[in-house]
């Protein structure tokens, strides 16, 4: 689980997972799952990204949340836990919970 913040803004949860290659396309499947069943569906939710690593060995998720109290409370949903606690059986992951504090767009 990603660390409380006392950021009352919006937060970007970026969750890089491990995986060993054979497994990859399960946990994206897992966390589509996860994703289109309920996370789209929580309070406070704004849109996430997907991401594989072309060699096979990362799964990365990045999730804008309003809060970091959206996400918790997203968090404690049963069902949505039973799917990542399944995650955690094909890979390892490193949540960090950020806050933007510069962006950056193209020189014209």
């Amino acid at each position: 689980m990603a660390p409380a913040t006392s950021s009352s803004g919006p937060i970007t949860l970026i969750n890089v997972f491990t995986v060993r290659p054979a497994k990859q396309q399960e946990l994206i499947d897992l966390l589509v799952l996860a994703t289109d069943g309920f996370v789209i569906h929580a309070r406070g939710f704004l849109g996430s990204t997907l991401h594989r690593s072309l060699d096979g060995r990362k799964v990365t998720m990045v999730a804008l949340w309003r809060s970091a109290e959206d996400y918790q409370a997203m968090r404690a949903v049963p069902a949505l836990t039973r799917l990542l606690e399944k995650a955690l059986t094909l890979a390892s992951f490193d949540p960090g919970m950020y806050e933007v504090v510069k962006e950056f767009t193209p020189a014209e």
